[in-house]
C-alpha cells in the first residue's frame, strides 16, 4: 500500500510497520502520528475514508474513536485537579450534591476514573433523545444504586464513566465536557479531536466498516450489552443503523465515554500536550499530576469475572501485556475500532493510531506500531 506523509529518519520503522498493516490485516483507511519531545516525528495516512465513494483518507481525516474519548475526559479531569478545582479523592457529592444518595455518598471521582464506583450501567432505560439531552442521564445517575460497595471491586464503566466525570466537569466549569475541552484544550491548541462533532465536520469524517467475523454482542439483557448500548438507547456498533456509530446524530451528541471523533494528529497532539507540551509550549499536565494519573487503581479480575490483563490508573490504561506501551509513565486509552492513543512523559512521546475498519479479536494493528516506536526509541 502506498501511504502518504512522512517519518523522521530515526522513525522509519514506524512507516514500515504502517505499510505492513495493510497486508497483515484487512485495513481500509488509517493514520498514525507520533510526537517526540513535543515535535511531530511521524505523520502517516493512507487508504480509503469512505468505502462507498472511494473518498481517500487525508492528513486531517477524523474518525469515530469510541472509548479513546475516555482519554480526553480524563485529561480534562486531571487538568482541573492540577488547578486545584477538583479533588479526585473528595466525594463526588461535594461538586454534585444530588449524586450523594442511594449508597453513593462515598463515591469519589477517582473511583469512577478507576472503574470502581459500582456504576457500570444504569437501571433506568433512556431513549436516544434523552441520552443526547444530557440532563436525563445525570438524573438517572443520581437515582442509581451501586451494583457493589464502591471502591471494593472494578468493572468497565462504559458510558457512565463519561457522563459521571463529565457532569463533575460541568458542575465545576459550567461547561459540558466537550465544550470544556474545546475551550480549554483542543481549541487553543488547534487539535482535531471532539466530544460532540461539529456539524461542518460530519461530511468529511471517515466512515466505519466492520471486518468479517466480528462476534455479536450477548443478549440485550446481559450487563455487558447494557454497558455498551446504554440499555439499548444506542446500537453497538450498529454502523449503518440509526443510533449507531456512523449516525451523524450520535456523533454530534456529547457521548463522553465512547463518542469522540478525532484525527491521529488530534489525539497524539492531546497526549503530547499533556506529557511534554507542543512545540516548546507548556505541558498541560505536570510531572506530579502524571504521577497521580499512572498510579495503579484497578487490575485483575473484574466484577463480571473476567481478567483481560488490563491495568488502570486514574482514567487511563497503563502499560501491561494486554496493552503494551513504553513503560510505567505511559497513560492512554483504546477504542473498539482498534484505535489507540497514549502519552509518556519519561520518553516524551504522544502517539495515536486511528482506523475505520473495525477488526475485532486478534487486532494487532496498533500494537505493531507501538512496538516499532519502542524499537526506534531504543536504537
Amino acid at each position: 500500500m502506498e501511504h502518504n506523509g512522512w517519518a523522521d529518519e530515526r522513525f522509519g520503522a514506524v512507516a514500515d510497520a504502517f505499510a505492513r498493516n495493510y497486508t497483515a490485516y484487512p485495513e481500509l483507511g488509517s493514520a498514525v502520528t507520533v510526537f517526540a519531545g513535543g515535535r511531530k516525528v511521524v505523520e502517516l495516512w493512507g487508504g480509503v475514508a469512505d468505502e462507498r465513494t472511494g473518498r481517500p483518507w487525508r492528513q486531517d481525516t477524523a474518525v469515530p474513536v469510541f472509548s479513546c474519548a475516555k482519554g480526553l475526559v480524563s485529561v480534562a479531569a486531571h487538568l482541573l485537579a492540577q488547578q486545584g478545582r477538583l479533588d479526585l479523592d473528595a466525594p463526588v457529592g461535594r461538586y454534585w450534591p444530588a449524586f450523594a444518595a442511594h449508597g453513593k455518598e462515598a463515591v469519589t471521582t477517582r473511583m469512577v476514573l478507576g472503574h470502581r464506583a459500582g456504576l457500570p450501567a444504569l437501571d433506568r432505560v433512556l431513549t436516544f433523545d434523552e441520552t443526547a439531552a444530557w440532563a436525563p442521564v445525570a438524573a438517572a445517575i443520581e437515582e442509581q444504586r451501586p451494583l457493589w460497595e464502591p471502591g471494593t471491586a472494578y468493572e468497565y464503566h462504559g458510558h457512565v464513566f463519561g457522563f459521571l466525570v463529565g457532569e463533575v466537569i460541568r458542575r465545576i466549569t459550567g461547561l459540558t465536557p466537550g465544550a470544556y475541552l474545546r475551550t480549554a484544550v483542543t481549541g487553543p491548541l488547534g487539535l482535531r479531536a471532539w466530544i460532540g462533532l461539529p456539524a461542518e465536520e460530519v461530511a468529511q469524517r471517515a466512515v466505519l466498516v466492520e471486518a468479517a467475523g466480528r462476534p455479536p454482542l450477548p443478549p440485550p439483557q446481559s450487563l455487558l450489552t447494557r454497558i455498551v448500548t446504554m440499555n439499548g438507547a444506542l446500537v453497538f456498533p450498529g454502523l449503518d443503523e440509526p443510533r449507531g456509530w456512523n449516525d451523524p446524530a450520535l456523533l454530534r451528541m456529547e457521548l463522553p465515554g465512547a463518542g469522540a471523533v478525532a484525527s491521529a494528529s488530534g489525539l497524539a497532539g492531546l497526549y503530547a500536550a499533556a506529557a511534554t507540551g507542543l512545540d516548546g509550549g507548556p505541558r498541560l499536565l505536570g510531572a506530579e499530576q502524571v504521577a497521580d494519573a499512572v498510579r495503579e487503581v484497578s487490575s485483575g479480575t473484574g466484577w463480571l469475572g473476567f481478567d483481560a490483563g488490563a491495568r488502570w490508573g486514574s482514567g487511563f490504561l497503563l502499560d501491561s501485556a494486554f496493552r503494551p506501551m513504553l513503560g510505567p509513565r505511559s497513560f492512554g486509552n483504546d477504542g473498539a475500532g482498534g484505535q489507540f492513543a497514549f502519552g509518556d512523559d519519561a520518553y516524551g512521546v504522544g502517539f495515536a493510531y486511528v482506523a475505520n475498519r473495525m477488526v475485532g479479536h486478534g487486532d494487532g494493528r496498533a500494537r505493531a506500531l507501538v512496538d516499532a516506536v519502542r524499537g526506534c526509541l531504543a536504537s
